[in-house]
Parts: structure tokens; C-alpha cells; sequence
């Protein structure tokens, strides 16, 4: 399933998919963080972005899996299979973060819309929630900063297998 595309390697098509949607939950999730007034305008598309994210990073995890396996059947000499090891390495972690960051993304936004939703009158029950909000606030914010470092690393590894000894004219 992740191995071919029309005849071609799947990992170089999914990975344009993980990495869009990847960027926008980094980017989505930490201003639904730090800008509450925007909360009600954005937390449809946060919500929407907590899934499609992982389950794109998901995707290009397996389908690079298998392009591993399909250069290891073709004997790439062991240089280039360390690199893609390290690649690897750097893609199951923004797998794990951005799973980690989709989940708490997904919490932030129940919490604070339950928040929204409550009658002011709550008092103490308010306040443990508004507790709760600024405690989600700042693992959202956390998880962001790791996702979008290791979405980056993966990258900027693959880009240089694929075009590191690439000269400029």
C-alpha cells in the first residue's frame, strides 16, 4: 500500500502531504494557544489539523519503511543507507510528537470550548478549567516547538540524500 504510486515510489508523494498538514498543525495549534480570541474562528480547523497531521506523518513513516526496504533489495552501498537511517530516525519522531501534539491540540479545544460554553456562575469549577486551558496551552506549545524542529530535521536530512551532492552550475 505504501510502496507504489503509479509506478513510482510512494514516500516522495506522501511526504509533500505530511509536511503541509504537519506545518499547519504546528503553526494552527500554537495560535490557537496564544490567541484565545481567535479560539471560536480557528479551533474547526486545529480540530481538523490534529487528525490530518499525524495520519500524514503516519503515512510517510510507512511509506519511507518501505523505500528503505526497496533500496536495501538494490544494495545501496552503506553511506547512503546511514543517512537514510539517521532520516528514519528524525520521521519516527515527528511521527511520535505530532501524534503527541494532535492529542493535546484536540484536548485544548474541547477544553477551552466547554470553557466557552459554561454559565460564568460556575465559580471554582471555572477556574480549575481555565487552570487546565493554560496547562494545555503550554504542552501544545512545548509539542509544537519539538514537532516543528523534527518535521524540519527530517526534511532537511532527506533533502540532502536525495540532493546533496547535487552542484550548482
Amino acid at each position: 500500500m505504501f510502496d507504489y504510486i503509479l509506478g513510482i515510489p510512494a514516500h516522495p508523494l506522501i511526504i509533500h502531504f505530511a509536511i503541509v498538514f504537519i506545518v499547519l498543525l504546528v503553526g494552527g495549534s500554537a495560535v490557537y494557544a496564544l490567541v484565545p480570541p481567535l479560539r471560536r474562528r480557528i479551533g474547526w480547523a486545529v480540530a481538523l489539523l490534529a487528525v490530518a497531521g499525524p495520519l500524514g506523518a503516519f503515512a510517510a513513516t510507512q511509506s519511507g519503511n518501505a523505500l528503505r526496504k526497496m533500496l536495501v533489495a538494490q544494495n545501496y552501498p552503506p553511506q547512503i543507507m546511514s543517512q537514510v537511517d539517521t532520516h528514519l530516525h528524525y520521521g519516527d519522531n515527528t511521527e511520535y510528537f505530532s501524534i503527541g501534539l494532535g492529542v493535546a491540540a484536540l484536548l485544548l479545544v474541547l477544553v477551552s470550548t466547554a470553557i466557552g460554553r459554561r454559565p460564568s456562575a460556575e465559580g471554582s469549577s471555572r477556574k480549575g478549567s481555565l487552570i487546565a486551558t493554560i496547562g494545555l496551552a503550554l504542552v501544545v506549545l512545548v509539542l509544537a516547538g519539538f514537532t516543528g524542529y523534527y518535521v524540519f530535521k527530517t526534511g532537511d536530512t532527506g533533502a540532502h540524500i536525495v540532493w546533496g551532492s547535487f552542484k550548482q552550475p
